[in-house]
């Protein structure tokens, strides 16, 4: 069913950030960023907020420079992704939601000093996403498209750049969770919108807003940004599961999601690379999408047989 979606002569190239330390492609940006402080500012520790991938790669970037982490998060965070932030040595506040969060930080860096790290904005967080971007092409040099997921734009922003300005006739498509399309509607608009309502599993795509530096790469360097479900989120969870045997989160599926859903019919015939960002999740949720998302291609692949 995947080749009859597809065709026969497509391929999909999956590029495994989820390999990364801490979990997902984060690590790149907060190591970016944590190496650029001075020794006063090291000494005096750093700060971040995230819904968890960023608050770990935060963490894991200072303990790894010798420096300490005190992270917002939250209290909707994927346990999991709390409990690992904790295990890397960060101090974790827990707020009532993103917009608080966001506040807490501000107080954070200006009572107690802390460098602010933030999870996807400015040069250096490109810069460091950038690298994934260059590294790809030195893998895989004859890319027709890649495939990027976007949350506050940090990672596409990145990519992007790298990929348009190597290699100007490769396609850079963004996938954001039809839940929350702040960065599509800020391309849009021209300015940086907020979002609404977030309703999405793929919580680590859900910024509160988008903002001017990665939208600023955004808008020059992607072709297209389109939007997935919850639905053909967890359907693509599955599949990685089934056929590749990776256990990813809802944002990590999203690349794939986007392949075999709006796409499809972009990519056929063509060489492409699906960036899947990470693999923070805890098991219980993990499994009820899995269930889900299971479901979901069985029906499918029945209606198809029932079709021919």
């Amino acid at each position: 069913m995947v080749s009859s979606r597809l065709g026969a002569d497509t391929e999909l190239i999956l590029k495994l950030e989820l390999f990364q330390r801490s979990g997902t492609f984060k690590a790149r940006g907060a190591l970016m960023n944590v190496l650029a402080l001075s020794p006063d500012q090291l000494h005096r520790g750093v700060t971040a907020v995230s819904a968890g991938n960023h608050a770990a790669a935060v963490a894991f970037a200072a303990r790894t420079l010798g420096t300490s982490a005190k992270v917002v998060m939250p209290k909707t965070a994927n346990p999991a992704r709390v409990e690992l932030c904790r295990r890397l040595g960060a101090l974790v506040v827990l707020a009532e939601d993103v917009h608080e969060a966001f506040s807490l930080v501000n107080q954070i860096e200006l009572t107690e000093g802390r460098a602010f790290v933030h999870p996807f904005d400015g040069l250096l967080t490109a810069t460091g996403t950038a690298t994934l971007g260059y590294e790809l092409l030195q893998q895989r040099d004859e890319l027709d498209a890649v495939v990027v997921p976007i949350g506050g734009g940090g990672l596409i922003a990145g990519i992007a750049s790298a990929v348009k300005q190597a290699r100007p006739d490769c396609l850079v498509y963004g996938v954001e969770p039809a839940g929350n399309d702040v960065i599509k509607r800020s391309v849009e608009s021209g300015q940086p919108e907020k979002a609404g309502v977030i309703r999405t599993i793929a919580d680590s795509l859900s910024p509160p807003y988008a903002l001017p530096y990665s939208l600023s790469l955004v808008r020059r360097f992607v072709d297209d940004i389109v939007l997935v479900s919850d639905e053909e989120l967890m359907e693509a969870m599955y599949l990685l599961f089934d056929r590749m045997k990776l256990a990813v989160e809802p944002a990590g599926a999203a690349t794939t999601a986007a392949a075999l859903g709006p796409l499809a019919s972009r990519l056929r015939g063509k060489r492409s690379a699906l960036i899947v960002c990470g693999a923070n999740v805890d098991p219980d949720r993990y499994s009820e999408w899995l269930k889900q998302g299971a479901a979901r291609w069985r029906s499918r692949e029945t209606e198809a047989g029932e079709r021919s």
